[in-house]
Formats: C-alpha cells, structure tokens, sequence
C-alpha cells in the first residue's frame, strides 16, 4: 500500500477532536488525576473485586517461608526447588527448609555456556544474521529457564541445601556477571566460526571450546564462588507437641498400643521423627534410621533444662547426589509440562519439542503436550486435593498487583480506567506475544465452590515476603483460564490419553516460536 506523507501522519484537526472528546466526560478527568497521582494500577484497583477474593482456601498446604530471588532471573529455579523443598520437609517432619538456588545457578551458567557454544558448532553454515542464528545468539547464558531444564540439573549436579552453598551478590543481582559471561560466550563464538571458516576440523574446534570452558568457569567461580563437591548437612527436626491433638486430660494411647484410643502418635510417616503424647507407657512405631521417636513421659521424668531435645538429623561429608537421592522423596524425572495453547497451528493431544531450547547439551531439548483446558485443569485439582504443590507458569505482568498479590481481571480495571475494553484472549495473547509465559511460581492451594469447581488459587511467589500477602499471592479461576499456560505434573495424576502422548512422536518447533520464552 502506498500513500503520500500527510494521509500517513496524525492530523491536527483529529488531535483537537481528540482532546475535546476527553475533557467532556467527567469520568475521563477523574480517571486522569488518579492515574497520575497514584499510578495507572492503584487507580485501576477495584476494591470490589479485591473482597471477591478472600485469602482462604478449602485445600491449602502447609509450606516453608517465603524465598526470595531479588534481582536475578532465577523464578522457575525457586519455583522448582519450592514444590521439592515441600516433599522433603513434611518426609523428615522439618520445621523449615531451603535448597540452594546459587548451586543450581552456576551449573546453569556452566552448562549454558557450553551448549551454546555447541549450537555455534551445530549451525556454522547459518548467517549471524539469519533468524535461527539470532534466537541462539539472543541470550547465550541468560537466567531464564523451566522445569525440565531443571531436571536435568537435577540429574547430574544433585541439589544441596542453603547453608552449604549460600546467596552471593551476583546471584541476587545477575546482571553484571552475566553480561560479562555473555560477552566473553560471543567472542568465543566469533573465533569457533572463524577458525572452521579457516579449515579447522570438528575435533580441533571442540578442543577449542573446552579451552573456553575454562574461562567460562574461571568467570562463574569468581562471580558464584565455587560450588562443594560435599558437604556436611545438619537440621532438627519440628516439635510434634505443636501439631499433635492434645487428650485434654483423657486417657490416650499411641498408635502402638492394642487400645488405638484417640490420641495418636506420628509414628506412621516412614523415616520421619516421631514422638508421642500420652501419659501411659507407649511404644513407637517407624523409627527413623537416626532412632528419634521419643516420648513425652520419659522426658517428664527428666528435669528441665533448656537444652534442644529435638531428634536431630546429622550428615558428614555428603555428596549433592548423594543429598537429592536420600532425602528428597521424589524423582524429578517423574513429572511431565502440560501446556494450555489454544493455538490452531498447535493442536490438542499432541507432543511438541522446541529445538535448540536445552540447557545440558545431553540431555536434550524442552518438551511439552498440549491440552485442552479442562484436562488441563483437572491435573492440577488432582495433584493439589493429593497434596502435592504444582510448579506453573503464566504471564505473571498482565492485570496483576504484584504488591498487594492478585492476579484478576475482576481486580485490576485498567478496561474502566481507559474506557476501553480488553478482549483479546488466551490464542491472541500468545500468537501476537502480548502474554507469554513470562514467570514460574508455585500453586499451593485452591478453593472450591458449593459445586466442587475451583474459583481461585493460592500462589506462592519468590518475591520475598514484602510482595503480596506475606509473599503468597490469590488467582482468580478466572486468570488461570486466560493466562496460565503451563504446568509441571506428576505422571500419576494425568489419565491414561495424556500418559500415553508422553511417548508419541513430537512436533518440532523453532526456538521463536509461541510457548518457547523461558521463565525469568
């Protein structure tokens, strides 16, 4: 289409329209004074909406406190670690728990580098400015990531916890270290294409990148510090005394005596530490190998002292393999991404796989089936009502109070505040990129309605406890519907259809396409 300069620019005859359309309504001038004074979200706040959802929930699980990833873009990391840290802390009956992200975090920045630059050597033909070429030049060690590029950490570097390898500045504040990171990846992939552009063979040039590899770990090490090859592992286990039913004076038994009247004792959890509160001689049940079942009559015996006596668990020289293997109670690799795009180039029941989107060059590229919302949904009832929280993914920007923790469209009226309504849904969002999936977080409750279907979610969030409600934010089933599109599942909870396409062949997609943004 071609048209001369003026029929192209805005006119000013329009302009005064425009303005005169604006200062008419009274609603505009109102909209304006707030929007400016306080911000377009405040001003769009709907106090309504807000008291249409209360922060209670009919299932909700009981998690550790609230972890912060600051200025890094570690989310789907602290999400992943968040829905372990679970498992493992109500396994060994642990008051609180936090694995190390930073741990994980340098892993990544390692093996980022080292595919990336196996992708340079995989597409040495390809222009630096053809599309393929910039999607793998576009960020070759940057934060983001998802679930299974977390796996496969997982699998070959353990997990260790907090204490043993702690946060430093530049995992709380990624930007410069990986700047720099990225730089230094460039220049080495302008030297790999150069040198094969010369007649070096394949062997020389993967010479050449484990030469490079030193450097990038030199780089990682000075930024990170370096990460242990053991440790040693050290908790006390909670007080049971908090959560028991006490017998209020009543004859109570353990779970151990014949009578099994009604107080019982935590004995019946496998490996964890169990005490009892009963006033009679009891036996424990399930002792856990550090022998911590104790009971409360012999220790009203005994005079008080002050002194911990919480059943301890002690570890001396632990391996990070060794640490995931033995104490978390799940195997990563036992959970599959559920997506939820709506897309007609992108059926249902089907199995996708983006290429060039690993992080361990080995262990191949991300993966995903895509469902229909109902499927979709129902794998996240089953796997929260079992009690299991549930890592996702969504847009976390679009009609969200990120300090006040809501995400509803019922919540935030920019539609009110502009006088314009906001139609485009779900397949729009993610076909024109106006909502991909952006950040990770973990569900860790819901609530459902009379008729058993859910009508918003609890979120826990890695913003620190200063960002919504003491860190844990409330969805509207609504929001869920439009813009969460991912979610990781245990294979156990998903029917038989969906099992089965875990193992069907997939499509390929380019690493451009829509559901491809990594979670920051």
């Amino acid at each position: 289409m071609t048209t001369d300069a003026s029929a192209r620019a805005i006119k000013p005859e329009l302009l005064r329209t425009y303005t005169e359309d604006f200062n008419k309504d009274r609603a505009n001038l109102i909209a304006a004074d707030a929007a400016v004074s306080a911000g377009v979200l405040k001003a769009a706040t709907d106090y309504r909406g807000v008291r249409a959802l209360p922060r209670d929930f009919s299932i909700e699980l009981k998690q550790g406190s609230i972890t912060n990833q600051e200025r890094s873009g570690r989310c789907w990391m602290f999400a992943s670690l968040n829905t372990l840290r679970y498992e493992l802390m109500h396994r060994w009956n642990l008051e609180d728990f936090e694995f190390s992200e930073t741990y994980l975090f340098f892993w990544d920045a390692m093996e980022k580098s080292n595919t990336y630059m196996e992708n340079v050597l995989r597409t040495l033909d390809e222009p630096t400015d053809s599309r393929l070429f910039e999607a793998i030049n576009w960020g070759p060690s940057d934060d983001g990531g998802w679930w299974q590029m977390f796996a496969a950490l997982v699998n070959k570097y353990g997990l260790v916890p907090k204490s043993a390898y702690p946060e430093s500045e530049n995992s709380r504040n990624s930007d410069d270290f990986k700047q720099y990171l990225n730089s230094k990846l460039r220049e080495f992939a302008a030297e790999l294409r150069r040198r094969s552009a010369a007649g070096a063979s394949e062997d020389e040039l993967r010479a050449l990148k484990d030469e490079y590899m030193g450097t990038v770990y030199r780089i990682c090490a000075v930024s990170l510090g370096e990460p242990p090859e053991k440790f040693d592992f050290f908790a006390r286990t909670k007080d049971d005394a908090e959560d028991d039913k006490k017998c209020d004076g009543k004859a109570c038994k353990c779970k151990a005596d014949a009578d099994g009247k009604a107080c019982k004792c935590k004995a019946d959890a496998g490996g964890k530490a169990e005490s009892c509160k009963c006033g009679d001689s009891c036996k424990c049940e399930g002792k856990s190998d550090a022998k911590a079942c104790k009971c409360n009559k012999d220790k009203s015996d005994k005079p008080k002292t002050g002194k911990d006596e919480r059943p301890q668990i002690r570890e001396i020289g632990i391996t990070p393999l060794e640490f995931y293997k033995k104490y978390v109670p799940v195997d990563v690799n036992d959970f599959a991404t559920l997506a939820n795009a709506p897309l007609k180039n992108r059926p249902f029941n089907q199995r996708y796989r983006i290429r060039f989107s690993a992080n361990v060059a080995e262990a191949g590229d991300m993966e995903f089936v895509n469902v229909p919302l109902d499927v979709f949904k129902k794998a996240a009832l089953d796997q929260l009502t079992a009690g299991h929280p549930i890592w996702f993914a969504c847009d976390c920007t679009q009609f969200a109070l990120r300090k006040d923790g809501f995400f509803d469209q019922s919540v935030v009226r920019v539609d009110q505040l502009f006088g314009t309504e906001f139609t485009g849904d779900k397949a729009h969002g993610l076909e024109y990129g106006d909502s991909p999936s952006n950040h990770a977080m973990t569900f860790t409750g819901v609530n459902l309605g009379e008729d058993g279907k859910p009508n918003r979610w609890k979120v826990e969030n890695s913003w620190g406890k200063d960002a919504g409600k003491d860190g844990y934010y409330v969805m509207s089933d609504a929001w869920f519907d439009r813009y969460v599109t991912e979610l990781i599942i245990r294979k156990e909870y998903l029917d038989e259809a969906t099992r089965a396409l875990l193992t069907a062949e997939p499509v390929e997609l380019d690493p451009w396409q829509p559901l491809t943004r990594r979670c920051r």
